[in-house]
């Protein structure tokens, strides 16, 4: 649906456009999407659009970005546990969500037999975890991890079970799953299996 205002050049198109960008993953998926789609969906000219960016897949991988940024949160409650578990509840919350799901239909796309989504999509998650490893650097300076641990591969076991669930068993994935993850990561971390 077009506004019926328009929205001028500022931030204002900027969002409007990545949030028609998710919306129109979420209900054509990767092969349909077109820029045309999400410009007629926003109400502006593509070539607004394309003023901003200059193909697909660079409109993609922003609107990826932008949706893992605001609805994974990086934690900081002064506490690994407390950091763990709400970064694994931000991250089955964001995958249960229209965003979550639109964003991780782009990423198995090629399971499919579909286009293969951009390198750019893989490297918003690969940045996302590079921005969380402070929340393990920060455990290890208070003590609460042993040192040499590896923040990355600490970041990554506590979501990968969630993945899995989510995009190879077909599981519903919920607070609990959550929980668990960052039990069994922070239990495996505490162990010096990441040292």
């Amino acid at each position: 649906m077009c506004p019926s205002a328009p929205l001028g050049r500022g931030p204002k198109v900027r969002s409007a456009v990545l949030a028609a960008t998710i919306d129109e993953l979420s209900e054509r998926g990767y092969a349909a999407f077109t820029i045309e789609n999400v410009a007629h969906r926003t109400g502006v000219h593509k070539t607004t659009v394309y003023r901003r960016w200059p193909d697909r897949e660079a409109l993609i991988a922003d609107a990826l970005a932008e949706s893992v940024a605001a609805e994974i949160p990086i934690p900081d409650a002064g506490s690994v546990d407390e950091d763990l578990r709400a970064l694994a509840r931000s991250v089955v919350a964001w995958t249960n969500s229209p965003s979550g799901r639109a964003v991780l239909a782009v990423m198995v796309s090629t399971t499919a037999g579909l286009p293969a989504p951009p390198n750019s999509a893989r490297h918003v998650f690969r940045d996302r975890i590079r921005q969380t490893l402070p929340v393990v650097t920060r455990a290890v300076d208070r003590g609460e991890l042993p040192d040499g641990t590896d923040p990355a591969e600490l970041i990554k076991t506590v979501v990968a079970p969630i993945y899995f669930r989510v995009l190879i068993t077909g599981e519903q994935v919920d607070e609990g799953t959550a929980d668990a993850a960052a039990a069994v990561a922070l239990t495996a971390a505490r162990a010096r299996l990441f040292t």
